[in-house]
């Protein structure tokens, strides 16, 4: 009897895998669904597709200098769970990403940040990195490499005060905090980094933990909003937030070298065309006959403050740049 010949079965097609998104793919569609929530930035990221960046490149171990070269890496579903769970937290609690990962990175250098401190603005770590300190005849500073003694205050984090200690490799740094518990965010800070040799933290009103000292540089970035409850990371006192930013001006000037300069990064309400804290701060520099530059660095932010007073009757609130040369 003749064997049945049977047919070679066929190979069934393997069944269609899904292919794996890159992280180009998942920065792109995390920043659609952030646009879509319409979530506040400016917390170490300005907009959504800086801050899917941010989440996405945190997540996979991916520095934020690195991201643009890793575009094409393909994101497991494991890793894709954990960056759709941040993504959702950052949509639900509206809590800023660098909270949520405790970071931040300014001018690339990586720093702890928790709610006990501000998250700073990376521009004025990269005023700090600008051509204002190049060291050139149009600099800020012409001689840049001189500058022995930098005074940051409202310090927070201490952000600024290392990033000033990198850029200058001369300088002994003094940095002020008022806020206890921030102090203790600025501690770690300091340490991570390796700093403790270079820059002092110290806790007080302004200039009154650096008694009669003087510096080559003093930058400040203090709170420059009113705040009802007075919280003091963002109560800037006064009757429209800038009163500690004029103090700043008046006590700080006199604690500059001959050929110091000073930094202030402050925000000012614009009521009816006019600039509020410029108008209040011509007289003390003018009184002094002092050269200074004024930029408004950011025209509109704090867009939900013009709803409830004092801010009703502005027009915007500015974020400004104030540099004055002794």
């Amino acid at each position: 009897m003749k064997k049945r010949k049977t047919r070679a079965s066929r190979q069934r097609p393997a069944l269609h895998r899904r292919t794996q998104a890159t992280v180009a793919d998942i920065v792109r569609s995390t920043a659609t669904r952030l646009k879509r929530a319409k979530l506040v930035y400016a917390h170490g990221t300005a907009d959504p597709v800086a801050e899917a960046a941010f989440l996405v490149g945190e997540t996979l171990g991916i520095h934020p200098d690195h991201i643009a070269a890793r575009t094409g890496k393909r994101v497991t579903a494991t890793q894709r769970k954990k960056i759709d769970a941040l993504v959702e937290r950052r949509i639900r609690t509206r809590k800023p990403a660098a909270y949520m990962l405790k970071r931040i990175y300014m001018l690339g250098v990586p720093f702890y940040v928790d709610e006990r401190a501000i998250v700073p603005r990376s521009f004025l770590g990269e005023i700090l990195d600008s051509e204002l300190f190049a060291g050139e005849d149009f600099s800020l500073l012409r001689k840049a490499d001189s500058i022995a003694s930098v005074l940051d205050l409202c310090t927070g984090s201490a952000c600024l005060a290392i990033l000033a200690a990198l850029r200058f490799p001369q300088t002994k740094v003094d940095a002020v905090e008022l806020c206890k518990a921030a102090i203790e965010v600025a501690r770690r800070n300091v340490a991570d980094h390796h700093m403790k040799k270079r820059v002092r933290l110290l806790r007080g009103d302004l200039f009154a933990p650096v008694k009669a000292a003087r510096y080559d540089l003093i930058i400040a970035n203090p709170p420059y909003l009113f705040d009802a409850g007075r919280r003091m990371y963002r109560h800037g006192g006064g009757k429209l937030g800038f009163e500690l930013s004029l103090r700043i001006v008046q006590q700080g000037l006199d604690r500059l070298y001959p050929g110091g300069r000073f930094f202030l990064y402050t925000g000012t309400p614009v009521i009816d065309g006019t600039d509020c804290f410029l108008e209040a701060v011509k007289p003390l520099l003018a009184v002094r006959n002092l050269a200074f530059s004024y930029e408004e660095i950011d025209p509109d932010v704090f867009g939900d403050e013009l709803d409830r007073t004092p801010y009703d009757c502005a027009d915007r609130i500015a974020v400004v740049g104030l540099t004055v040369n002794i």
